[in-house]
């Protein structure tokens, strides 16, 4: 892997001038991408403000997945961000439909980032945060009977009663997000702020994204473009109506392994 932008800098020195110097392609360790995707650190002290990043891959052609799963435009190193990217995260923001599709399970500890999380006050892993206006979930598999921290669901104030004591005797916390049927993408940062998740990463899909951007609450973008073209009728990483004015955002970092580019975007 090698960091195309922003290049580092050669110290200056007498005869040595500062100088962009050529982008060296190795295997970075899962420290230095923590550090490379680390959360901004909140000023003052405290927790901070929620910050909502969204990590999405998508081909050249801009297919969001191809025949419904992700996975056939991944990469080793498009995985290694994606683990690192959850190693950071104190919650996993994830529509319904994703967590059907892809079969979502709970997030784990891993050993790599156990430290960094501890020092940090998070907990051993994420909690996964399920978006969903009719809770049409199978509340029996793992992700909400055997997760290492419990599973939370985010609806609105009008969800299915039955559905919403399913959700609750299976172990997940339901999360009222809304006032009617649906969720309030607007309301969803706040009220995961107000459980001292603050740490916040949506892996889509496509209409959750597009979601959050309408709302105007996505702080950062982390893209990958793989190298291959889907073709077919697969949605871009983020779907729905579209916004009034196209908000910008500034480019962070660009890394690349394999042809492979991985970008950050922060909102201005």
């Amino acid at each position: 892997m090698r960091r195309l932008f922003p290049l580092p800098t050669a110290p200056a020195g007498p005869t040595v001038p500062s100088t962009a110097r050529p982008a060296e392609d190795r295997t970075w360790e899962l420290a230095e991408l923590a550090d490379a995707y680390a959360y901004p650190q909140p000023s003052g002290g405290g927790a901070g403000r929620p910050w909502l990043r969204a990590n999405m891959v998508s081909s050249l052609d801009g297919a969001a997945h191809h025949e419904g799963h992700s996975q056939p435009l991944s990469s080793d190193a498009d995985m290694r961000i994606f683990g690192t990217l959850r190693g950071l995260a104190d919650a996993v923001v994830v529509g319904a439909e994703t967590v059907r599709q892809e079969g979502y399970r709970p997030a784990r500890a891993r050993a790599a980032f156990t430290a960094r999380r501890a020092a940090l006050g998070q907990k051993p892993a994420p909690a996964i945060a399920v978006v969903s206006a009719s809770l049409d979930l199978d509340f029996s598999l793992p992700l909400f009977t055997d997760p290492l921290v419990p599973t939370l669901v985010l609806t609105g104030a009008a969800a299915p009663a039955e559905r919403v004591r399913a959700a609750r005797a299976a172990g997940a916390e339901v999360i009222v997000a809304g006032e009617g049927k649906g969720v309030d993408a607007a309301r969803v940062p706040g009220v995961l702020a107000e459980r001292g998740l603050t740490r916040l990463l949506t892996e889509g899909g496509p209409r959750l994204l597009g979601q959050f951007t309408a709302a105007g609450v996505l702080d950062e973008l982390c893209l990958s473009l793989a190298p291959v073209l889907a073709s077919g009728t697969a949605s871009r990483i983020a779907t729905g109506p579209a916004v009034a004015v196209p908000e910008r955002f500034v480019l962070a970092s660009v890394l690349e392994e394999g042809g492979f580019l991985f970008t950050r975007y922060h909102r201005i």
